[in-house]
């Protein structure tokens, strides 16, 4: 197996029947492959038969061996449960944890309760012929040894309850007595194996994984679902602890952004200077519904040339990229990530990273949360599942927006002041100035470093103040735009990448998620 391979148990959750299933994960480079047991025959028989049908001569001690658990009145299958070593099911090396027992002596008991199953292996007489199949998707809870926790701990509802083991009323009590020992099996006889076979192949390029239940605020406990392109194969993954259902969503979000990675590098290969796309994956949006409960929906974004882009689906074909549902100039957005509340005996490195924080220790729903701000005081809310996740998308804004401001050097807006219908410029190279809108002769110009402050009232006036070069005096400008939230943004990117342009590690030092993953 290859190094790169990731292999571990978990189980598949089926939110139809809420039952859970025993699988093995396969993670490799390019596909995460859910297997499920199967019994095979691997010498001696048909391989293609689904099932067995095994003779088993009763023991003095200890009976058949083997305990069952299941029924029709639970709309669960019998299934032998546990067996027990050394003992007929055992030695025969026909029978398994996980088979179904279909037939006992000839008799049908698919649709018998679990009391009656019992009753009859128990009256079947010293040699019971039981057909069985082994069940791959039987719920692991028929699976759980003898012993395992039930519904009820009431002793004498054992016996006809399911959910719990009929080992002793099937096998007897154990005596002192040494047991028979049956002879072992022919070396003519079918050889079966229980082994692990590819069940479900989940593509990773371009799959979303999430933690939280579609459309819901609600997380999962210790599971995510994983979601392919198509958006048709979707499974859920349940694991026996946080760490290790972290560990698992980290390596399979980490093998979904490489693919990704190489994606954007292919596709840049074709793609002119000006129109390259610096970053791209899938998020989750918090909507707000009428009745002001957040529902969620997945959103594809790309920050590509000059634009966000927001998308249902991937861009996997090229004139997929036409198909945005928004799109939003660079210059003009705002990327801003969220406040982490963080409790005081957090240990913030290692659970902001890996994404465990637990309920009580964040106070905001949304740890890994950032808004995007765009024109008219519009906004969108996303969340990602991981820490990394966020400083990828936090780096990449501010790369996108520097990028966009290099190539386009100047942005110009018409404006009003006093009556007048101006043209307001910020220009990278000598910052901001006003000029009148037909005879383009300029009415006032200023460096970046000579703005100073600014006040707006959130609609569409805003008051700019700059220091006079000369006399050191403070003068304001007043000027009215029709798409005031577009324009402030705007500014900001410019002062941004000037700022970048001057001192690199600037930007580095404004990174918020930055500073909690790379603290001590």
């Amino acid at each position: 197996m290859s190094e790169d391979t990731k292999t571990g148990l978990a189980l598949l959750y089926d939110e139809h029947t809420s039952n859970t299933y025993d699988v093995r994960l396969k993670l490799t480079k390019e596909l995460l492959v859910i297997q499920k047991q199967d019994v095979v025959c691997v010498n001696g028989g048909d391989s293609h038969l689904n099932h067995r049908t095994v003779v088993l001569r009763r023991q003095v001690t200890g009976g058949l061996g083997l305990s069952i658990k299941g029924g029709a009145e639970h709309k669960v299958p019998v299934v032998i449960s546990k067996i027990f070593k050394d003992q007929v099911a055992d030695q025969t090396g026909m029978l398994f944890i996980g088979d179904a027992v279909l037939q006992v002596n000839g008799i049908n008991v698919e649709k018998c309760t679990h009391e009656e199953v019992v009753h009859l292996l128990r009256t079947a007489g010293d040699e019971v012929t039981i057909t069985v199949r082994y069940l791959r998707e039987a719920p692991a809870f028929l699976k759980l040894p003898l012993g395992s926790p039930g519904p009820s701990s009431d002793q004498s509802s054992r016996a006809s309850s399911p959910l719990f083991d009929s080992g002793l009323h099937l096998n007897g009590n154990s005596s002192n007595t040494a047991p028979s020992s049956p002879s072992s099996p022919s070396a003519n006889e079918p050889k079966y194996e229980k082994r692990w076979l590819d069940a479900v192949t989940l593509p990773l390029f371009m799959a979303r994984i999430s933690r939280r239940k579609a459309g819901t605020d609600k997380l999962r406990s210790n599971s995510f679902e994983v979601t392919a392109l198509d958006g048709v194969c979707t499974h859920v993954l349940q694991f026996c602890t946080a760490g290790e259902s972290t560990d698992w969503l980290q390596a399979i979000s980490t093998n979904i952004n490489d693919l990704t990675q190489e994606s954007i590098k292919t596709a840049n290969k074709y793609c002119s200077p000006d129109d390259q796309i610096v970053h791209m994956g899938w998020v989750c949006e918090q909507l707000q519904g009428s009745d002001a409960d957040s529902t969620r929906g997945c959103r594809f974004l790309a920050l590509r040339g000059s634009s966000l882009l927001i998308f249902r689906s991937p861009p996997v074909m090229a004139p997929d990229w036409a198909q945005a549902e928004a799109s939003f100039h660079l210059c003009e957005v705002l990327f801003k990530v969220h406040k982490l509340w963080i409790a005081e005996d957090c240990w913030i490195q290692t659970k902001f990273y890996m994404g465990l924080q637990q309920d009580g220790e964040l106070r905001d729903s949304e740890p890994f949360c950032f808004s995007v701000l765009v024109g008219h005081g519009q906004s969108f809310c996303y969340s990602v599942e991981l820490g990394s996740e966020l400083v990828l998308w936090e780096k990449a804004f501010q790369r996108a927006v520097f990028m966009e401001v290099q190539r386009v050097r100047s942005k110009s807006y018409m404006c009003s002041s006093q009556g007048k219908i101006l043209c307001f410029t910020v220009d990278f190279e000598s910052g901001f100035s006003c000029s009148e809108s037909v005879s383009k002769k300029t009415i006032w110009k200023y460096k970046f470093s000579q703005l100073k402050g600014s006040s707006d009232d959130g609609k569409t006036r805003v008051k700019l103040l700059f220091q006079n070069s000369e006399n050191k005096q403070i003068e304001m400008k007043e000027l009215e735009f029709a798409n005031l939230t577009a324009v402030l943004h705007c500014i900001h990117s410019f002062i941004a990448a000037k700022v970048a342009t001057v001192d690199p590690v600037f930007v580095n030092n404004q990174s918020l998620t930055q500073k909690y993953m790379c603290s001590s």
